[in-house]
């Protein structure tokens, strides 16, 4: 018998679905009724797992524990199953169903993807995704991954540190600001036929976040190569801010001067901020950020500043009013 306290990514209410900000202002406030019945619906109507087909990545290293501790690329608690990572997720180029990602992203093509990093940098280069790969060895690193929703789960991300490819392409020192931009692509990317958001996706970090070792460009996750459904074949990873800022299917990383103009904090800046840092303290207009759901897990548990990240990256945010720059 199911234990009923047990809470699967099939049960989880995508927020997104009831509290989207445009369905919002077409429909009206959704009564609570509403949002029973949707859970009720996904009791009748359960996703089918699918297999993840991505190959395994070769040569995988995995830190020292003691250093990876240290570091914060390691998070001792139990990793989030491979089936709810490739079929619960935030992908609104494919759809806003996060149960509807996975096989609305199925057969995606990534052969031939470039990525181009230009911008105020001394040599500005489009790379291949192999030789993108061949700049740092990909590491495991076993990363918290909290969602604006107030759910989360643990991912052990490959990956290496975004600093790595900044220091080929050598910043200059008017460079302040990181942009990345994802593929806008239709035909490809059904999600991007919708006016829910402005495409293509875009986001941005400040230079000395993008420069911090946990900050990763991630190309697999539990050993394999990304599924379409995960941001393949290139991915930024931010483990202390919101989901959201991490930004999947990269085509485009531009160093700029001034702030960039990111997709949800043009769309609802009284909602989600530039910076996105987890902050518990501070709660989203329309829910908690005090406590979570872990994604596999029954109850809820307490939201820990930056994720959780705190001793390794609260010095960037010396002076400044958390609750201003959220």
């Amino acid at each position: 018998m199911k234990n009923p306290n047990k809470i699967s990514s099939r049960d989880v209410t995508p927020a997104d679905v009831y509290f989207n900000r445009r369905t919002f202002i077409r429909a009206g406030i959704l009564a609570a009724s509403a949002v029973a019945t949707g859970v009720a619906y996904r009791h009748l109507n359960p996703v089918a797992a699918g297999k993840v087909n991505t190959p395994v990545i070769p040569g995988i290293t995995k830190p020292n524990v003691a250093t990876a501790d240290a570091a914060g690329f390691r998070v001792d608690e139990p990793e989030t199953s491979l089936e709810d990572i490739t079929h619960y997720n935030n992908f609104y180029e494919f759809s806003t169903d996060k149960e509807g990602v996975a096989p609305a992203a199925e057969g995606f093509e990534t052969k031939g993807w470039q990525v181009s990093v230009e911008g105020l940098v001394k040599k500005p280069r489009v790379f291949d995704l192999d030789d993108l790969l061949k700049i740092s060895p990909p590491e495991e690193r076993i990363y918290r991954m909290r969602c604006v929703e107030a759910w989360s789960m643990v991912i052990p991300w490959v990956g290496f540190s975004l600093s790595k490819l900044l220091d080929v392409v050598e910043p200059l020192g008017s460079a302040h600001y990181v942009a990345f931009e994802t593929l806008l692509d239709p035909k490809r990317m059904p999600g991007q036929r919708s006016d829910v958001l402005d495409w293509p996706y875009v986001e941005g970090l400040r230079m000395d976040e993008a420069m911090h070792p946990l900050t990763i460009l991630a190309s697999g996750i539990y050993g394999r190569a990304l599924p379409p459904q995960d941001g393949a074949p290139i991915r930024l990873v931010v483990p202390w801010k919101y989901g959201f800022k991490g930004i999947k299917s990269v085509v485009k990383i531009k160093l700029v001067a001034d702030q960039p103009r990111t997709t949800w904090s043009a769309y609802a800046p009284n909602e989600y901020g530039f910076y996105a840092n987890v902050n518990p303290h501070v709660d989203h207009p329309r829910w908690s950020q005090a406590t979570e759901q872990r994604i596999g897990e029954s109850g809820r548990r307490p939201t820990l500043m930056f994720n959780g990240y705190e001793e390794q990256v609260g010095h960037l945010y010396a002076g400044m009013d958390l609750r201003t720059n959220f």
